[in-house]
């Protein structure tokens, strides 16, 4: 949900029309985040003691457009800046409807002496706006974030002595909430302050020369001899980890400006950084960055960069590592394809290969998962395994549990995140808990994540994205691998999240003699799985026919059994997301007890039914509804006569093994959603009210 990014450019000749162009651009490559207005901000003069604000309802396109416009006289393009700060921002309403006044950056005053871009929710924000109020500040937008703006103007006149960094972090200490921020100032010219809690904040850096170091030590403004703790209920306990964090802290250390700040080597000091909230924004730009972590402050002064902490906890880490990513551009490009969903759909016979890449071996039968091979002892002294996720992540988690059930011989919880919290959920050391998000900054997921690691109980992470925060935050885990993921429907990481979960129960009874054939039919089937998946791809003209046939009904109802259940309720959340149709997965044990008073003949019924154990439960469901006139499309097995004389048309994938069977017949649910969505006009892309990286609760 909304989208940040900065550019800063030191001793490095930037006209305002390339700057303005790397602002949009940026901007660009975050629509997938969600949002409904944009907004940048940039030097008015060659000095930096005035800021520019351009903001615009609705699409980058329309924000670029009108910074187009104002080339005709208002704006020299033309003018260069050997040093320079912009920021832009794609803002997800969320205090204050979508407007101008509301969109970012949010300004201090009239004069936008200081203004600020912000992801996330100040949640004590009328408090600190009833102060602002009592000392003389007048408001002009709805929002949470002008309060930041305008707080950091009163710390600025109160303690005019104080430097721009030392400003933002007496405001943020007093802000409560969630948030990413990026904030630039009249009074601080060529400097940019960035900081982080909750949500996600990545900073690029590109230099001619190579790096100095590829750390960078956090600086502390408060060093203290002691350490506190986030949590002192398990200060004492030993961590799950095998190397404890805690043995690498330095509890004083003595250094030099040389040591703390970051600048290119040698008498070049050309340098460029890039704020943004995905890395995605900054990979045509360097693949060199850093992952900031909660509470940590960056400034930019004079073209150095710092890191600081304004406390020290019990598990910091000493330094921030710069890390080089292994994206592509071409990987978040649209290539030949209409949209990023198709896109994504059409990639899985890949993505499911980079999945398994170097974990699956087929001769001899052997899994390995390095992200938790250290674990794996301990997860099989455990009391229970519980799985936590939102959304698609949360199916994927329905779709392999009875998998794991079979395998671990161990009870499999699964929980949505958000109604997890809720329930204050008893949570013991013994446990093992598994959190499932494909950005890996789900806030719902993330909060459920600190509450059982406060509790004591070791956290595995299966997320699609590095350095993020539920990565960073786990004792282990398991990158799935399947590459970035632009559409805010999920697709390639869902059946890429069913393969990593598969890929942990196979590790997790590879020395059980009993379970041998079953463990090498699984392992047999992940090897045919790419193959199949092509093939089930070349349905696409086929499913784009039923589409035309289903798009303009106003309901739909998509009902399965078993391994199939969470392919209903992942197709009928992405007909929900992608086409505002109402669908409904139902589990098809379930229609006599409801759902089948919704049947009758002009009501749309989607079967899903393979040969597995409940195939004959799913045949006595579709004889019900053909029963009640219902008229239900199957998506069964290649070949299966018996069951396609039952329906009005049906979609044939080729078999696989049971567990695996969910991959395959989940690809022409995600088929249907795509055409029946461009059938109806909708943007597949980013569907209206809804983001790809959910940062709020």
């Amino acid at each position: 949900m909304c989208g940040i990014f900065g550019f800063v450019n030191y001793l490095t000749p930037r006209t305002r029309r390339e700057i303005l162009e790397c602002l949009i651009k940026g901007l660009q490559r975050m629509e997938y985040r969600g949002y409904d207005s944009a907004g940048v901000a940039f030097d008015a003069d060659i000095n930096g003691k005035e800021i520019a604000i351009i903001k615009k309802t609705g699409k980058v396109k329309v924000l670029e457009d009108e910074i187009m416009n104002m080339g005709n006289g208002q704006l020299d393009f033309d003018v260069e800046f050997k040093t320079h700060i912009g920021i832009a921002h794609t803002r997800w309403a969320t205090h204050g409807v979508p407007n101008a006044v509301n969109s970012h950056p949010q300004r201090s005053g009239p004069k936008n002496e200081f203004v600020v871009v912000h992801n996330g929710i100040i949640t004590n924000y009328k408090d600190v706006k009833q102060f602002l109020i009592q000392k003389g500040f007048e408001f002009e937008s709805d929002t949470d974030t002008e309060v930041i703006a305008k707080l950091i103007k009163h710390i600025h006149e109160n303690h005019p002595d104080l430097s721009f960094r030392e400003i933002s972090e007496q405001a943020i200490q007093q802000l409560e909430g969630a948030f990413a921020l990026c904030m630039k100032s009249v009074h601080f010219p060529g400097e940019c302050i960035a900081t982080r809690r909750g949500s996600p904040l990545v900073v690029g850096i590109k230099s001619k020369t190579r790096l100095a170091t590829d750390h960078i030590p956090v600086l502390y403004s408060k060093e203290t001899s002691t350490i506190k703790s986030k949590d002192c209920a398990v200060k004492d306990r030993k961590d799950h980890r095998p190397c404890n964090r805690g043995s690498n802290i330095v509890l004083s250390r003595d250094r030099t400006e040389s040591t703390t700040e970051f600048c290119p080597l040698g008498e070049n000091r050309e340098v460029e950084y890039f704020f943004a909230s995905d890395a995605s924004a900054i990979i045509e730009h360097t693949n060199r960055v850093i992952f900031l972590e909660d509470d940590d402050v960056a400034a930019v002064t004079d073209g150095r960069l710092t890191i600081h902490r304004m406390v020290r906890n019990l598990d910091d880490s000493s330094a921030r590592e710069i890390i080089t990513l292994k994206m592509e551009i071409q990987q978040i490009m649209k290539g030949n394809y209409s949209s990023f969903m198709q896109k994504e759909i059409f990639e899985q016979p890949e993505s499911v290969i980079n999945t398994m890449r170097g974990r699956v071996h087929f001769d001899p039968d052997m899994i390995i998962l390095g992200g938790i091979k250290d674990y794996i002892p301990e997860i099989k002294r455990c009391r229970r395994l519980l799985l936590i996720g939102c959304g698609t992540s949360y199916h994927s988690a329905i779709a392999t549990r009875q998998v794991l059930e079979e395998l671990t011989e161990l009870p499999v919880m699964i929980d949505l995140a958000s109604d997890f919290l809720d329930r204050s959920t008893p949570i013991f050391r013994d446990d093992v808990c598994f959190f499932i998000s494909q950005s890996g900054e789900t806030a719902d997921t993330l909060l459920a994540l600190r509450y059982c690691k406060q509790r004591g109980s070791l956290i595995v992470g299966i997320t699609n994205t590095v350095g993020s925060s539920i990565c960073r935050e786990s004792h282990c885990g398991v990158h799935i691998n399947a590459g970035p993921e632009i559409g805010v429907a999920s697709t390639k990481a869902y059946t890429s999240q069913m393969i990593s979960l598969v890929m942990f129960a196979l590790v997790m009874c590879e020395d059980r003699i009993s379970i041998q054939p079953r463990r090498s039919e699984i392992i047999q089937g992940l090897r045919q799985l790419p193959d199949l998946i092509k093939e089930v791809l070349k349905l696409d003209d086929k499913v784009h026919a039923l589409a035309q046939e289903l798009y303009q009904h106003k309901s739909l109802l998509v009902m399965g059994r078993g391994f199939n259940f969470a392919t209903c309720l992942e197709g009928a959340l992405k007909i929900k997301e992608l086409t505002y149709m109402h669908s409904e997965g139902i589990l098809a044990g379930e229609l006599k007890h409801g759902p089948l008073a919704l049947v009758d003949k002009a009501m749309p019924v989607i079967m899903v039914c393979t040969r597995d154990n409940v195939y004959t439960k799913c045949m006595n469901a579709i004889q019900q509804v053909t029963a009640r006139e219902g008229r239900p499309v199957i998506v069964c097995e290649r070949g299966d006569t018996e069951i396609q004389k039952l329906s009005s048309k049906y979609l044939e994938v080729p078999h696989t093994v049971d567990c695996l069977q969910g991959i395959l017949t989940v690809i022409p649910m995600q088929l249907l959603s795509y055409h029946i969505a461009v059938l109806r006009g909708c943007n597949v892309d980013c569907p209206r009210n809804l983001a790809k990286s959910v940062t709020v609760e």
